[in-house]
């Protein structure tokens, strides 16, 4: 086989990138709809979610680890979040410059009401789908995620 050519399995994954990519867009526009009144963005809302779901106040390298995201990006939106009081810099004991990020109570009542007003939300785009599917489509884009990490982290 020619190495340009794909396979059956590599022409419907080549689709289903291009849809990912088309309803990635959608659901950051519609997240960013869905939270602006509350002064958010849908990457500030991911933000404050990556430190609450975190076990313990991580750096912001870690944060953007977490996201599979750029540290770059990750410092300019938290220290965004950080001027509007939602987070707050707490010392590191284990390394000097890389301080905690930690989500200050404004921040939480923040968050919070985001996931109030993104259950509805959510739910409502839900209807009809089957769970099963649901779930079997998280089963691939997990295992793809996890096959995309494993490349970064193998030398070129």
């Amino acid at each position: 086989m020619n190495q340009t050519e794909l396979t059956p399995a590599g022409t419907a994954l080549t689709d289903l990138i291009l849809d990912l990519f088309r309803l990635n867009s959608r659901v950051v526009n519609a997240g960013d709809r869905l939270v602006a009144g509350l002064g958010l963005t849908s990457a500030r809302w991911q933000i404050l979610g990556t430190i609450i779901a975190a076990d313990r106040p991580q750096p912001v390298a870690w944060l953007a680890r977490d996201l599979g995201a750029n540290r770059q990006n990750v410092q300019r939106i938290v220290n965004d979040l950080q001027s509007e009081g939602l987070v707050e810099f707490q010392p590191n004991p284990h390394h000097r410059r890389a301080q905690l990020v930690v989500l200050t109570d404004k921040g939480r009542a923040t968050f919070d009401a985001a996931m109030r007003l993104q259950a509805p939300w959510v739910n409502r785009l839900a209807e009809g789908l089957p769970v099963e599917d649901i779930a079997t489509t998280h089963g691939v884009m997990t295992a793809l995620r996890r096959t995309l990490e494993a490349d970064a982290r193998e030398p070129d």
